[in-house]
């Protein structure tokens, strides 16, 4: 079913209660082994219900929560670290090879997105682990099937004869194992992150065969269809919906947009549908994810067809948002637009979900060094994204909520006055400042409501009220921001 209908008002209940900054422990038991006689109550799924053990997954969390000096973080990313593998992953050999099929939570759809965003923070682990590594090398091929089966779906199931609930209501070119069709650009992007990353971490390059370059070519041609330069292209999308975000205007087309060189995208991260489809974090996103490809490319000993028209690509890409991508904001002087028409129109603001502009440096490849590189305190993308974020965490953005509970960035996806603990993450993650990091994991120990786990979203005025109560991804990006303090900065965690 679609995410929408699972915004779920949960409310604290048996958990435990906030007291004084700690969580007290409920009745039903602590977390057996806490350190430092912390009393918080056992919330991870039990260890016969897991979907996967990884040895150096439990090797960390223990050598965390022995370590930091705040036990209730600690018990947090001994829950939410996990999450992905406890609950969501299902692995199994087909053909010899390893294939993983994951799920969000509480939907039973693996999402192109998701799916690479809820393994990416085990990466680090494969050496000591290559269980661990045959599971994320399992993603990998699943991701493959679902590119060859229609690059311009967001969502499958495992099932590949599976007819979606959606195929009553989308007008689109809907097939058997597809969940959802919603084109967004970055729905191609992670997997190829997620393969580079893991080539980095590994050094194998067993999963890049012929199959794997097969959806490459699928990718690269998508992208080039959707650049729009020879006429609307194959993809059309309209869903009978209440819902206004739910469907493309203009017969499926979307808005009208000059031909820029600039990558259209139905869609954003969200599954919300775009105002101007040129959404520009998905573009910079594309952008890495070329550079990547062919950095990965360069090491294969087949493939090298696919270099060229990725560089073409990549150089239409660098042109067109050196143009388009920057406007001049009255309070925040240059700073990134989030969607642009190739007519000069814009939007300023940012959603929660990831590709956003917050998010710019923690997607950008390192191999990336032009104008816009936003790692690079030399270039202009530095100074530009230094200021975006400024205006990203401030009323001027529509979509930040600042109340008594927390503040951060939501979107029109759950409505008004809801944070997503993802922005809060992202910009964590995204710090260099110690102060910034500390408030962020601050409000992350305070916002889960006593359930140990991070949610799609809260009310800026009481965390109770929230979103989905089984979101992976968010609990194991919230894994990640803690991992990557504990390595990086460990004080934070006292």
């Amino acid at each position: 079913m679609q995410r929408r209908r699972f915004l779920q008002q949960g409310l604290l209940a048996g958990a435990g209660m906030m007291a004084g900054g700690r969580l007290k422990g409920a009745a039903g038991g602590t977390a057996g082994g806490a350190p430092g006689g912390a009393d918080f109550p056992v919330v991870r799924i039990p260890e016969a219900k897991r979907k996967f053990r990884s040895h150096a997954v439990e090797k960390i969390i223990r050598e965390v929560r022995e370590n930091i000096g705040n036990k209730e973080l600690g018990w947090l990313f001994g829950n939410c670290f996990p999450n992905t593998l406890d609950t969501t992953v299902d692995f199994s050999m087909a053909g010899g090879r390893p294939d993983t099929y994951v799920i969000t939570g509480d939907i039973d759809a693996m999402w192109l997105r998701d799916s690479s965003a809820q393994v990416w923070p085990y990466l680090s682990l494969c050496k000591e682990d290559k269980d661990l590594q045959q599971l994320i090398k399992g993603v990998i091929h699943r991701q493959v099937i679902c590119i060859l089966r229609d690059p311009y779906a967001n969502a499958f199931y495992k099932d590949a004869s599976r007819v979606s609930e959606w195929k009553r209501t989308d007008v689109t070119d809907m097939k058997p194992g597809i969940h959802e069709r919603k084109w967004e650009i970055d729905s191609l992007c992670y997997p190829i992150r997620l393969a580079h990353g893991y080539w980095e971490v590994t050094g194998d390059t067993s999963p890049f065969d012929a199959d794997w370059l097969a959806a490459m070519g699928k990718v690269l041609r998508t992208f080039r269809e959707q650049q729009r330069k020879e006429g609307h292209g194959p993809y059309t999308f309209q869903r009978n919906s209440q819902y206004a975000t739910d469907s493309v205007p203009m017969g499926g087309y979307g808005y009208p947009t000059r031909k820029v060189g600039l990558i259209h995208s139905m869609f954003r991260p969200s599954d919300d549908a775009t105002i101007y489809p040129f959404l520009i974090p998905s573009n910079l996103f594309a952008l890495s994810s070329l550079r990547n490809l062919r950095m990965l490319l360069q090491t294969l000993e087949t493939g090298k067809d696919l270099d060229g028209p990725a560089f073409e690509l990549e150089t239409d890409l660098v042109n067109a948002l050196n143009e388009h991508a920057v406007v001049t904001h009255p309070v925040f002087g240059e700073v990134f637009s989030y969607e642009a028409d190739g007519f000069g129109n814009h939007t300023l603001m940012d959603d929660a979900n990831v590709p956003s502009l917050l998010a710019l440096p923690y997607l950008q490849s390192a191999h990336f060094t032009g104008d816009l590189s936003v790692l690079n305190t030399d270039k202009r993308g530095y100074t530009v994204y230094q200021n975006t974020r400024r205006m990203l965490w401030s009323d001027a953005n529509p979509f930040f909520f600042k109340g008594s509970a927390g503040e951060g960035i939501g979107g029109p996806h759950v409505g008004l006055d809801m944070v997503w603990p993802i922005s809060i993450i992202i910009r964590g993650l995204t710090s260099h400042d110690s102060q910034e990091i500390t408030a962020c994991l601050k409000q992350l120990q305070h916002c889960h409501a006593g359930t140990g786990f991070m949610h799609e979203s809260f009310h800026k005025d009481d965390a109770g009220k929230y979103t989905r109560k089984w979101f992976a991804w968010a609990n194991t990006l919230f894994g990640e921001l803690v991992l990557k303090t504990y390595r990086q900065d460990p004080a934070l965690l006292s």
